[in-house]
């Protein structure tokens, strides 16, 4: 029996070309993992349901030990521990992820809190706590996963609210840290388009979440007395009408839903707004364009109804 050698060589070329191929297909479906901060309630445990349902592999942060079971019950889910005030529980987190093996694709920057108080009389070490959690919170996750990130050239999505865009008495402690956020994801976008890492923000409106409830736990546990205040009425006005249950909102379904596609669209975007009603879209793109009216009214160069229309049909242009 001859040995036939061309047919030998040409049977290794197809083997290895079968084998190529089968690991080219294994990289493109290899269970892509994310990590969701602020996971143990509201949008963030919504975002955690909704990823997890679809197939993807959701590190779910959160707190305390309850939420971190609870979690962990989850299919295609693991808990972990993680306060985005505290570095070496970031730290711990990060070495976690690395030893799983999965790496990761996407972050969700999701946990936050409210604070509503007159800036006028708003103590420091509220701003300090506010501001800790909704500014430093996303600046400490995303630098200590970002090499994680860059190494998947996966997404970075961070969630902001309207209330990036709107604010008004009371709001403008809340107001200011997501106003931060919308600074943060075009200069982070901005930052990491060389590393083919694309970032997001997800401007949700009013959903049924617990951080009503956080601001209000805490208000009550700090004995408020308004009769001092030079906003007496109006805080008495407000607390009236205040109730932490935001039960009758709608679930944030749309938000987990617009994080999906920040996360594994083909064109992602940089800003997914998300309301559950018409007119809250209305008052964001509203304040946006009195911005732009007031901005152009007061400078040197001032452009007329007809150029402001070129630019706008511009922009869309670029946003298609």
């Amino acid at each position: 029996m001859r040995f036939n050698v061309s047919k030998f060589f040409l049977l290794i070329f197809f083997c290895l070309i079968i084998s190529v191929e089968a690991h080219a297909q294994d990289s493109n479906t290899k269970q892509k993992a994310v990590l969701v901060t602020g996971a143990s309630s509201g949008i963030g445990l919504k975002i955690t349901e909704v990823l997890s349902s679809k197939g993807y592999f959701v590190y779910a942060g959160a707190r305390k030990q309850a939420d971190l079971d609870r979690l962990n019950a989850m299919d295609n889910v693991k808990s972990v521990k993680l306060d985005v005030n505290k570095w070496d529980e970031i730290n711990a987190a990060v070495k976690t992820i690395e030893s799983e093996g999965r790496g990761l694709y996407g972050l969700v920057n999701n946990a936050g809190v409210a604070i509503l108080a007159p800036l006028i009389e708003v103590e420091e070490d509220e701003l300090d706590y506010i501001f800790n959690v909704n500014i430093y919170g996303p600046y400490r996750i995303t630098k200590a996963f970002a090499p994680l990130i860059i190494e998947s050239k996966g997404r970075i999505a961070t969630i902001s609210s309207i209330s990036g865009i709107l604010s008004g008495s009371f709001f403008g402690p809340y107001s200011m840290s997501k106003h931060a956020m919308e600074a943060f994801t075009d200069a982070l976008a901005a930052e990491m388009q060389k590393f083919d890492v694309h970032v997001s923000a997800i401007e949700p409106g009013n959903y049924n979440s617990k951080i009503s409830e956080t601001f209000y736990n805490r208000l009550m546990s700090q004995n408020m007395n308004f009769e001092n205040s030079r906003y007496k009425e109006e805080w008495e006005g407000l607390m009236t009408g205040f109730s932490p249950d935001r039960s009758q909102y709608k679930d944030p379904d749309e938000v987990a839903e617009a994080v999906e596609k920040a996360l594994f669209s083909d064109n992602p975007k940089r800003r997914y707004m998300v309301v559950p009603r018409e007119e809250e879209g209305r008052w964001t793109i509203t304040q946006i364009m009195r911005e732009m009216v007031q901005l152009n009214e007061n400078q040197a160069y001032k452009y007329d109804r007809e150029t402001l229309i070129k630019i706008l049909d511009q922009v869309l242009e670029e946003a298609e």
